[in-house]
């Protein structure tokens, strides 16, 4: 009988530290980097350079255990955990980081940086400089004057805010969409730095498709008569444009089958009462499409949009004549993760990159996360992949 009893302790502590372990939250806090000056790849000075960044797990002492997550055009450093334990949601990707998941923060130091331009330049917990800064020369906003920035230009801060911390090598690095041309971009112009990388709905350059459908993102921001040419700081900001941009964002980064579901939900059908009474109303779909466009735009800068756009428009990982060429510096063992419905970068942009570094010999695999969110099953679907990705890590 005791020993049942023992038994029965010994489980009922288990099942408790199990529980506890459930409930437990993974926290974090934003970190403040500054450069007195930065030269970008185009030759300009940033004076006062700020970027805020996060990290998850600790850092070794021979701090070869670190992973960065380069994040994607919308989103910040927030990766993965909360700031505090009520918050209402997680970092973007954690489903795949903390203790004991695919990139398993008891293992790893994981490290995330904000953009140069963050879209999010007006959340609190987003420290970026961009053209909402104040340029120390003029005591006003940058707007325009602010130099045009790069996916390397990204990267090269990133490495100064890793070299800040001593450290001189990664284990990995790994980001979705933008965040997978900065990881691409790490592998080609750091590649004693970078042993493996990881690309999600990813890319390695912004072919012609691609760059004349990103500039339909800054359209309505410039046509917008509250942005008079990006000096709008002293006035009202040109919000109509900047919704109008995340809403073609936002559908171009879904899949039909996923508007088509929401469209069941809102009761859509293509005779409303309301468009077919008034060309002043809207269809249901529209008015829920502008309404989350309209709800994001609070935290965004229309201008620090435009630079975005610009960096993903100039993108060629590794800055050579081709990408084939641009290649041909890479080290890493490199993993491909498009989506197979991604209307945005769609899997044949992947599938480019990993054909050229297989026929330049390099170790790179190729895989395509499935699901009905397009591009954003990059995000909210990756725990498909979780692992392929934590096999990845440890090879």
């Amino acid at each position: 009988m005791a020993r049942i009893f023992l038994l029965y302790c010994t489980l009922l502590l288990a099942l408790t530290a199990v529980a506890a372990t459930a409930e437990e939250v993974l926290l974090t806090s934003k970190e403040r980097f500054s450069m007195p000056s930065y030269t970008t790849v185009g030759g300009r000075t940033i004076k006062s350079l700020q970027v805020g960044w996060e990290s998850y797990g600790k850092l070794n002492q021979a701090k070869d255990n670190v992973i960065l997550i380069t994040h994607y055009f919308s989103a910040n450093s927030h990766a993965a955990g909360k700031y505090h334990p009520d918050d209402a949601a997680p970092g973007y990707w954690d489903a795949i980081i903390g203790p004991g998941k695919a990139i398993d923060t008891n293992q790893y130091f994981v490290i995330s940086v904000d953009s140069l331009a963050n879209l999010n330049a007006n959340d609190p917990n987003v420290i970026t400089t961009g053209p909402a800064s104040i340029n120390p020369d003029t005591g006003k906003p940058y707007g325009l004057d602010f130099p045009v920035v790069t996916i390397k230009d990204f990267v090269n801060v990133q490495k100064a805010v890793l070299e800040s911390l001593g450290i001189s090598k990664l284990h990995a690095v790994i980001g979705p969409s933008m965040g997978s041309m900065q990881a691409l971009e790490w592998a080609a112009s750091y590649p004693d730095w970078v042993p493996r990388m990881i690309s999600v709905i990813g890319t390695g350059d912004s072919d012609a498709w691609t760059t004349a459908a990103l500039e339909q993102w800054a359209i309505p921001i410039r046509l917008d008569k509250n942005w008079q040419d990006g000096d709008y700081y002293d006035s009202e900001a040109p919000v109509d444009g900047l919704a109008a941009a995340l809403m073609l964002i936002t559908q171009q980064a879904l899949h039909p089958v996923y508007f088509n579901q929401q469209g069941d939900k809102l009761n859509y059908h293509p005779l409303e009462t309301g468009p077919l009474s008034s060309i002043r109303k809207s269809h249901s779909i529209v008015t829920w499409l502008t309404g989350r466009a309209r709800s994001r735009a609070e935290k965004m800068d229309a201008n620090h949009l435009l630079y975005l756009v610009r960096a993903c428009q100039l993108f060629l990982a590794g800055h050579g004549d081709s990408l084939s060429e641009s290649l041909r510096s890479v080290k890493a063992k490199t993993l491909f993760l498009p989506a197979e419905n991604d209307l945005l970068l769609m899997p044949y942009m992947a599938q480019k990159a990993h054909d050229a570094l297989q026929k330049q010999g390099k170790d790179s695999r190729y895989e395509e996360l499935s699901g009905s969110l397009g591009h954003f099953d990059g995000v909210v679907s990756i725990k498909q992949k979780a692992d392929a990705i934590e096999a990845f890590l440890q090879y």
